[in-house]
């Protein structure tokens, strides 16, 4: 009886007081565990401050670095295991060699597709939250807004530099690029791989990609002559309180393959040469790497994998790429203070499955679906001396939380935002005491604005069609079907009572905590050297907005 009293007295509560206290305000669900299991995690609390205090002053008073390295479009077991290498044929050595340095986190969740699940990272919260809904390929004059407060912002506040190399896909409006959005210094594209790796003739002549260049086709009876996208910007570089500036692609120069693989390589380069620079300096660092490869949809001259997939190769060289950023961070000293993630951004492209040489494997789907292999990724946290290398958590993480602990074990928790719903839960508890210590095992899976699919536990429950009662929708029990291909529906009917309330518990949050609007403005505002190309389609794109 004292229990449930206080679990309808968190509920009821929850939320407002989190509001007047200064609290984080956090969802229903997570009210719900907080009330069974709050007076248990503030001792465990206790403990880790002092642990991360001494952690702090064995490193001079400094919080450790952060190197977060996020992976586009993998499906989980696709890298950092030897015996999945040798079923796929892709060798990932180096990705092998530091989860054997790690804890593997898994049962990580992330976002359908790329867009989403960066910003869930950036922000702490799920996308629909700040607006995000969804992948954008061209012109949309939208992006994360300058209201949302992203880790590279929090962590500033407490004394880190920070830098950005790599896809950034959070909108093609000033407000939205990452040298307005914490980062000191950022090297990115404005779109993504569909633009830069897809829509070339290179890839048409591979036949992968149908109808974009003109030269495939006589075109004779378009009428239309700016139904493809033309004229978008590519890489920027920029630094905080400056303007933007497009570099390697000149006015009038049609973009190919070899503008892809130059970026990639110059992506490299830069995120070495970051590393060696913040880590020369005083202050902790904040750096991620968000690697265009392995999307990529044309062949090699030579293959250097057994797979010889377009994408299966790309892999193999990024992770040449993530050996040699490993090495540099050794050679920098810095490596025993600096803790590593590095992860999958969402599950594989599978419309290019079999000839890209990426596969489904364990669970099924892929980018955008909410099933697990939309949503699983392999995931690794290294932190030598305190994290126990070689270890796995078979818990429920979602990347939102990878905001809250790094807020936390850097020290920022007093600036994460107490004015907006913060879905983000701390999981330093899991990250310095090992499997068994995660604060969540529940995750709400969106596509685009719809909620298509819960997590509890091993349980998953599909939402039921309109019209469908809750006691018939397909529930799934992860261990036992990763495929979710055999609805238990007669067999966990005790289930959708508990899964209703839980999609009331989150509708409830929603409505006391309207979501954010996404951030609007006028696209390719704040580069200085937009070609006349550019100009041009952003003015096609404003005669119509």
């Amino acid at each position: 009886m004292k229990l449930t009293t206080t679990i309808v007295a968190a509920l009821a509560m929850g939320n407002i007081a989190s509001a007047e206290s200064g609290d984080i305000i956090r969802d229903g669900e997570y009210h719900y565990l907080e009330a069974q299991m709050g007076e248990q995690w503030a001792v465990q609390d206790a403990d880790i401050d002092a642990r991360l205090a001494n952690i702090h002053e064995a490193n001079g008073g400094k919080p450790p670095n952060i190197l977060y390295i996020l992976i586009d479009d993998v499906s989980f077991g696709q890298m950092g295991k030897r015996d999945m290498n040798y079923v796929t044929g892709i060798d990932t050595s180096n990705i092998n060699q530091l989860a054997s340095e790690s804890l593997s986190l898994m049962r990580m969740y992330t976002e359908p597709s790329c867009t989403p699940t960066r910003t869930a990272f950036l922000t702490g919260r799920h996308p629909i939250r700040a607006g995000v809904e969804e992948v954008k390929v061209a012109l949309v004059g939208e992006g994360l807004a300058a209201e949302e407060v992203t880790l590279p912002e929090v962590l500033k506040e407490v004394g880190y530099n920070t830098g950005h190399v790599g896809k950034w896909h959070q909108g093609d409006i000033e407000q939205s690029f990452p040298h307005n959005q914490g980062f000191d210094w950022a090297a990115f594209p404005v779109h993504q791989q569909v633009q830069l790796a897809l829509m070339t003739r290179d890839t048409m002549e591979s036949n992968n990609m149908l109808g974009f260049h003109t030269s495939g086709q006589s075109n004779e009876f378009a009428i239309d002559q700016r139904f493809r996208p033309f004229g978008l910007v590519t890489g920027l570089e920029a630094q905080a309180g400056g303007m933007a500036r497009e570099v390697d692609l000149e006015p009038g120069e049609e973009w190919t393959q070899a503008h892809y693989e130059r970026m990639n390589e110059r992506y490299q380069a830069q995120i070495v040469e970051q590393l060696e620079q913040l880590a020369a300096k005083d202050e902790p660092f904040f750096l991620q790497y968000w690697p265009l490869y392995p999307l990529n949809f044309v062949y090699p001259d030579q293959s250097i994998s057994r797979n010889g997939g377009f994408m299966a190769e790309k892999l193999e060289v990024l992770d040449g790429w993530i050996g040699e950023l490993m090495a540099k961070l050794e050679a920098t000293g810095e490596a025993d203070n600096t803790l590593v993630v590095l992860m999958a951004d969402n599950g594989l492209m599978y419309h290019y499955e079999g000839t890209s040489g990426l596969s489904q494997l364990i669970y099924r789907g892929g980018k955008t679906n909410h099933l697990e292999g939309g949503v699983r990724v392999d995931a690794y946290v290294r932190w030598p001396g305190v994290i126990e290398p070689g270890s796995s958590a078979g818990d429920i993480i979602h990347v939102s939380d990878l905001y809250t602990t790094f807020a936390r074990i850097a020290g920022a928790t007093d600036h994460i935002p107490r004015d907006r719903v913060i879905d983000g839960v701390d999981q330093t508890a899991l990250f310095l005491e090992g499997e068994g210590n995660s604060r969540r095992d529940y995750v709400y899976v969106y596509e685009g604005p719809v909620l298509r699919s819960i997590v509890k536990q091993e349980f998953k429950m599909h939402m039921p069609a309109p019209g469908v009662p809750g006691a018939a929708a397909p529930v799934f029990n992860i261990l036992r079907d990763p495929r979710e291909e055999n609805a238990q529906i007669g067999y966990s009917l005790w289930s959708g009572a508990s899964f209703q309330d839980m999609l009331k518990r989150h509708m409830l949050t929603i409505a006391k905590h309207p979501h954010l609007p996404l951030g609007k403005g006028k696209p390719y505002e704040g580069i200085e050297n937009l070609r006349p190309e550019s100009i041009e389609t952003r003015e096609v794109f404003d005669s119509w907005h």
